[in-house]
């Protein structure tokens, strides 16, 4: 399902491929005629024409916003950044440079999110932070955080 990695989705496409298929459905076609002509699967006609039934056709229309929401919003990503410039020992987290365990586990303590650590960096390039990886400083900082402990070596 979807596009191939990198292809950005046509989202007027989408709503008109929709729109097209329940005005051949309402000149008569069957279902099957209309996924074959549309290459989509009967399925997704018919959840089509179960969606304009019960909740209407702008229900079909193309979606503001796609994916799923921020956890963090703009305000929290900025005291976000404000809390990486100081160093993870000023936060109680010890020596060593700010990883993605440390971040994930600094946004689950003050602002109640919780991320992966494996995802952190994501957040970070978008906000224009940087963290290393717990490959970078070992696992006795990775297992602390875990258990909710601070290391101090």
């Amino acid at each position: 399902m979807g596009n191939s990695r990198g292809v950005r989705r046509d989202f007027v496409a989408l709503e008109a491929r929709r729109f097209e298929a329940l005005r051949l459905v309402s000149q008569g076609a069957s279902q099957t005629e209309v996924a074959r002509r549309l290459n989509v699967s009967r399925q997704t006609v018919g959840r089509w024409i179960s969606t304009k039934r019960l909740l209407g056709v702008q229900a079909l229309r193309k979606s503001s916003q796609v994916g799923r929401r921020r956890q963090l919003d703009a305000e929290q990503r900025e005291a976000l950044l404000k809390l990486l410039d100081n160093t993870p020992e000023m936060l109680g987290y010890g020596r060593g440079p700010w990883t993605c365990v440390r971040v994930a586990h600094l946004i689950q303590s003050r602002f109640g999110v919780a991320y992966h650590p494996g995802h952190v960096w994501k957040l970070l390039g978008s906000i224009g932070g940087r963290a290393k990886s717990s490959e970078q400083t070992g696992p006795a900082t990775t297992q602390a955080l875990e258990t909710g402990r601070n290391t101090t070596a």
